[in-house]
C-alpha cells in the first residue's frame, strides 16, 4: 500500500485526489493532510481518512481546527507545519495554490520522496533551487497538470534526442476568439466561467488571460529540459488532446481523454503502473471533430510575457509569477480591470533586476520585491 500526503487537500486538485484514493482504498493510505485555511472541509476529510497528522497553513486557524478535531490526530500549523508533512509518506501531492507551495515542493525533494506536482508556480518561480535540491537528494517529480502529465506520457515513445518539439494545448478559456476591443469591460463572473474545466478562481483567471499556458511553458522547460523554441502552444477548444510530442521522424504522439483531472492525479500516484480505475476514457466517434488554432498573442499578451521571462531566465520567471499573483488577486477583489493584468506584469518585469538565485532565501527576496513593485504600480496608476 502506497502512503500519501496531500498539501492543499481542500482545493480542486486535493479533493479530486481524495476521490481517487476513496475509489481504491486497498491501494493508498493517507498519512497526512494539509490546507491553508479551509478548516471545516479539512476537518471532515480528517474524520474520513484518519491521517496521522493534519496541518493548517494559516496559524490563526489552529485553535479552531483543534476544537473541531479534538484528539483525532496531531495538528500542526504555519507554513513550516504544512511543509513538514512532505516527508511523512512515499508520495506527496503538492496541490497548494500559488507561490505558497514552494516550501512543500522543496521539502518533498529534500526528503528524497516522489513529488506529485500540481503547483506549477513553485517550479516556475523557484526552478534554480528546486532543480538543485532534486539533483542533490534524488527526489522525483511526476507532474499532475494535465498538459505536463500528457507530455510525460508521450515522451516515453522516444529518447530526448529524438524529440522535435513539445506541443502544449489549451482550451483558450472563456474569451477564445475575442478581440481586445471586445474585452474592455470583462466582469469577474465572465472570467470565472471556464468552458470545459472546473478549477479554483486563481487558475481560472490565469486560463482566461492565457497566463496558465505561459506558466506551463516555463514549467515544461524546467521539467523536461527543452529549449523555449521547441515548446509550442496551440488552442484546442475541446480539451480532449491534452498535449503532444513531435519526433524527428515526423511522428506526433498525443495523450487523449475527456477532461478529468483524476487521470493525471492517478497517473502520478501509481506510476510506473497505471490505475485500475479509468477516468476520461474517450469515444472518438462521439467526439467527431478536434479543432486546433494558434493563440492570439496580441489579445493575450500574458503568454508572450511568459516566453520572454523564461528566455531571460534567472529571477525573471519569479518576478512574472509574483506580479501575476498580485494582479489576479486584485482582479478577483474587483480592484483591477482584466485588461490591466498583463500591463501590471510587464511593468513589474521592466522595473525588476535580473539576478541569480541559488538558495530559497533568494527566491523569497525576489518574490517579495516583485510583489511590492506590482502593488505600487496598481495603487499608483489604477486607483
Amino acid at each position: 500500500m502506497v502512503s500519501v500526503s496531500i498539501a492543499g487537500s481542500t482545493g480542486s486538485i486535493g479533493t479530486q485526489a481524495l476521490e481517487v484514493i476513496r475509489e481504491a482504498p486497498d491501494s493508498f493510505n493517507v498519512n497526512a493532510l494539509g490546507a491553508w485555511s479551509s478548516i471545516e472541509l479539512l476537518a471532515s476529510q480528517v474524520k474520513e481518512f484518519r491521517p496521522e497528522v493534519v496541518a493548517i497553513g494559516d496559524e490563526s486557524k489552529y485553535q479552531d481546527l483543534k476544537s473541531l478535531l479534538g484528539n483525532v490526530c496531531e495538528v500542526r500549523a504555519g507554513s513550516e507545519g504544512l511543509s513538514s508533512i512532505a516527508s511523512m509518506s512515499d508520495i506527496t501531492l503538492n496541490a497548494v495554490v500559488g507561490f505558497k507551495g514552494l516550501e512543500v515542493t522543496v521539502a518533498t525533494l529534500e526528503a528524497s520522496k516522489r513529488l506529485a506536482l500540481a503547483n506549477k508556480e513553485s517550479l516556475v518561480a523557484g526552478a534554480p533551487v528546486v532543480n538543485r535540491v532534486k539533483m542533490a537528494k534524488g527526489g522525483e517529480i511526476i507532474p499532475v497538470d494535465s498538459e505536463h502529465s500528457a507530455i510525460f506520457q508521450c515522451l516515453k515513445s522516444g529518447g530526448s534526442k529524438e524529440v522535435s518539439k513539445l506541443i502544449i494545448t489549451g482550451s483558450g478559456g472563456p474569451f477564445r476568439g475575442k478581440t481586445l476591443s471586445e474585452l474592455g469591460e470583462v466582469s469577474l463572473e465572465e472570467a470565472l466561467n471556464h468552458p470545459t474545466w472546473k478549477m479554483g478562481p486563481k487558475i481560472t483567471v490565469d486560463s482566461s488571460t492565457l497566463m496558465n499556458k505561459g506558466l506551463e511553458v516555463i514549467e515544461a522547460h524546467e521539467l523536461f529540459g527543452f529549449d523555449y523554441d521547441a515548446i509550442e502552444v496551440v488552442i484546442h477548444k475541446q480539451s480532449i488532446v491534452h498535449s503532444l510530442v513531435s519526433f524527428i521522424d515526423g511522428a506526433t504522439i498525443a495523450q487523449i481523454s475527456y477532461p478529468s483531472m483524476k487521470l493525471p492525479i492517478s497517473y502520478a500516484l501509481c506510476h510506473p503502473e497505471r490505475h485500475k480505475v479509468p477516468y476520461g476514457m474517450v469515444n472518438l466517434a462521439e467526439v467527431g471533430q478536434l479543432d486546433f488554432e494558434a493563440p492570439d498573442l496580441n489579445t493575450f499578451k500574458s503568454l508572450s510575457l511568459a516566453y520572454e521571462a523564461g528566455r531571460l531566465g534567472k529571477s525573471m520567471p519569479t518576478v512574472l509569477n509574483a506580479a501575476n499573483e498580485i494582479a489576479v488577486d486584485c482582479f478577483l477583489n474587483k480592484k483591477l480591470a482584466w485588461l490591466k493584468i498583463p500591463e501590471v506584469i510587464e511593468r513589474t518585469m521592466e522595473a525588476s533586476e535580473l539576478v541569480e538565485m541559488s538558495e530559497i532565501k533568494h527566491v523569497l527576496e525576489v518574490d517579495f520585491l516583485a510583489r511590492k513593485t506590482a502593488r505600487e504600480i496598481i495603487s499608483t496608476d489604477f486607483f
